[in-house]
């Protein structure tokens, strides 16, 4: 393979993480209108981001009515997509240079 075609697949899954970060964004925002979750878009985006976000569920609970789960989903999504670009720069990339 060459070094375009790994740069193309890498971008490719830079940019799915970025939908799922705007996904859960929108999941997020979607819980302050009435009634949008369960609306077809609603149930559309939870099918993709709610097991994602159970898994922040059970380590960490709601407290009272705020859930802080969502911004540590972020949070480590966020450091899942700098370390794949830091793994990627210092290794794959430089295995075709």
């Amino acid at each position: 393979m060459s070094l375009a075609v790994i740069d193309m697949i890498f971008n490719g899954i830079l940019v799915l993480l970025n939908i799922y970060f705007y996904a859960i964004i929108i999941y997020i925002f979607m819980s302050w209108i009435p009634g949008l979750r369960e609306s077809f878009i609603g149930e559309w985006i939870a099918r993709f981001v709610e097991p994602y976000l159970e898994i922040f569920r059970k380590i960490i609970p709601p407290l009272g009515m705020f859930d802080f789960s969502p911004i540590v989903a972020i949070f480590v999504l966020r450091m899942f997509e700098q370390g794949l670009v830091a793994i990627y720069l210092q290794f794959i990339r430089s295995m075709f240079m």
